[in-house]
């Protein structure tokens, strides 16, 4: 970089230290000097290297006059060195910014200088925050729904302890809204909300939550548009408002699969530098009619059977999920129908190519849409030839599931489809045939370990645009009917009723985002990059600089530099 393009450059003081400061339309560094550098080795000739610490400017949180009592509260020593800087420097500026720590994580940390000039000091922030106010994509104005009653009942207080003093120091204005009910936050965004007053939502709580918002922004802008969102083959309009995630619930796999942590923190520092992930959603209809969208999954049978016992057992809390997993897996039941699969033929990536979706995955850059050639090629046929670009399977499955995401969570680090993608325009879906209980647990074990878990014959996975389900309605099994050959695992059914079903409970029902759908006849399309969260998608590592900061300096030798 040429000395001309940068904005500032001047000696301050850090911790008691000289230090060049220099400021570009991209980065702002500092290192010591090389006078600051011998006088604390000690050594007139020292060739210490110079260290040199560097951060982006996006990353920025904010910057602001030093409070007079904000000082050291390390040893005495440096306590009394601080009120010496003080003295000879009274004049001081705080910068906040995105420190990453371990596992995804980010803090909030700052870096103070002092100035014995005023002026000097003021022209810094006065710099600082024009280069911010540039940065567009940042939200000013915020839509906040909080969930009193989610998870642990902890999202009023995550918010007003851990966040809003945060987007306090980012001077972004909110206003808050406490649900009250079920499906407030929804019925408010599609009717009552004024969101051009906002440049974004934020759920505070769980998955169901998130739901909420979801549902609420992509009717009222469908609806603003003129979309009738009963057509399954309507094209949807994308939401303009960017929807904020702060991690509050018993779940929170939206929040773990886009950001890579379930912290509130780190969220809400996504949020303030205006981070921005599209997301494909999964419209969801029962003939002509219009039943939920999905982000993550969709589940048939195991799954499905899983929420439905587990909505019976709501008053144990987020426990109830592992004991209805469990007496679903020992019912082992399966279930007979077709289901038929538009595949995405000439889209970049495989379920099985172990592509996993990152912040700038080229996968998902590659934006499919109606007027996309290949695409319209495929819709053509489509309504030319039900039967041509469509493949029909028909079977008994234990499970049907389509992964929007990867589904990783805590529990599953690397989730039901590891390399679904959250912005290419499809689904994974995974069809898991009728198999032994042994065989089946084999394959929900690979969940959480580094093994395949496709690698099985019972097992297959096709990336698809859109999918329609039908079941067969006859009478459900259980895998230890006595009509069937007993199985060598030496597990037999908990109670007799487990091997014979009724008509009216012939199939199993539809997990949608973890609510229950009401018919299990379904029709699913997905919608490209309908939404955009505050977020980049998890980064594989440290984020480099956009450039190299030594630039700023003439090249010393003996000089390396850091990421702050």
């Amino acid at each position: 970089m040429e000395n001309q393009d940068r904005l500032l450059f001047s000696k301050l003081f850090h911790k008691h230290r000289q230090v060049e400061v220099t400021l570009n339309r991209s980065v702002l560094a500092w290192k010591e000097t090389e006078k600051s550098r011998k006088r604390s080795s000690g050594i007139s000739n020292s060739a210490e290297t110079a260290h040199i610490h560097a951060l982006q400017v996006c990353e920025i949180v904010a910057v602001h006059t030093k409070d007079d009592d904000q000082d050291n509260k390390e040893t005495r020593r440096s306590r009394a060195e601080a009120k010496q800087t003080s003295q000879l420097h009274p004049h001081a500026f705080t910068v906040s910014y995105v420190r990453r720590t371990r596992q995804h994580q980010w803090r909030c940390s700052e870096v103070t200088f002092h100035s014995a000039n005023q002026a000097l000091s003021e022209q810094w922030i006065k710099v600082i925050n024009e280069q911010l106010a540039l940065l567009t994509n940042r939200p000013k104005s915020l839509l906040v729904y909080i969930n009193p009653y989610g998870g642990k009942r902890r999202g009023k207080r995550i918010y007003e302890q851990k966040v809003a003093p945060l987007f306090g120091r980012a001077c972004i204005s909110t206003d808050v809204i406490v649900t009250e009910r079920a499906n407030h936050a929804r019925d408010h965004l599609k009717t009552e909300a004024n969101l051009d007053k906002y440049d974004g939502v934020v759920c505070v709580g769980g998955d169901g939550m998130f739901s909420e918002i979801l549902h609420g922004l992509i009717s009222r802008t469908q609806t603003d548009n003129g979309v009738d969102p009963n057509q399954p083959d309507a094209e949807l309009v994308p939401c303009s408002v960017h929807i904020g995630i702060i991690p509050a619930g018993s779940t929170d796999c939206i929040c773990f699969a886009t950001v890579g942590t379930n912290d509130p923190v780190t969220s809400a520092l996504h949020i303030i530098v205006g981070d921005s992930q599209p997301m494909d959603v999964c419209s969801v209809h029962h003939n002509d009619s219009f039943l939920r969208y999905s982000v993550s999954l969709l589940g048939y049978g195991f799954y499905g059977d899983v929420l439905t016992d587990s909505e019976r057992k709501r008053w144990m809390g987020p426990a109830r999920y592992d004991l209805s997993g469990v007496k679903t897996f020992l019912s082992h039941n399966y279930y007979e129908g077709s289901i038929s699969f538009l595949p995405a033929e000439n889209n970049m990536g495989d379920p099985r190519d172990k592509l996993q979706c990152r912040s700038g995955c080229s996968v998902c850059q590659h934006k499919p849409s109606s007027k996309d050639t290949q695409w319209e090629m495929s819709e053509e046929k489509e309504k030319s030839d039900k039967v041509g670009g469509w493949r029909t399977i028909r079977g008994k499955f234990i499970a049907i599931n389509a992964a929007s995401m990867s589904c990783a969570c805590p529990r599953s680090p690397k989730g039901l489809s590891p390399s679904a993608h959250l912005a290419d325009g499809t689904t994974d879906l995974i069809l898991v045939r009728k198999c032994s209980r042994l065989d089946f647990l084999t394959h929900l074990l690979r969940h959480t370990n580094k093994e395949d878990q496709f690698d099985h014959s019972f097992v297959e996975v096709h990336r698809v645009r859109k999918f329609n389900f039908q079941p067969q309605l006859n009478e459900m099994h259980s895998l230890e009917d006595l009509t069937e050959t007993p199985n060598k695992t030496g597990f037999r059914p908990i109670c007799s009723a487990q091997t014979n079903y009724n008509y009216q409970d012939s199939h199993s029902s539809w997990n949608c985002d973890g609510e229950i759908l009401p018919h299990a006849a379904i029709r699913v399309s997905v919608q490209p990059q309908l939404i955009r969260l505050f977020a980049r998608g998890i980064e594989e590592q440290q984020q480099c600089l956009l450039e190299d900061p030594c630039t700023l300096w003439a090249l010393e030798p003996n000089t390396h530099y850091s990421v702050d």
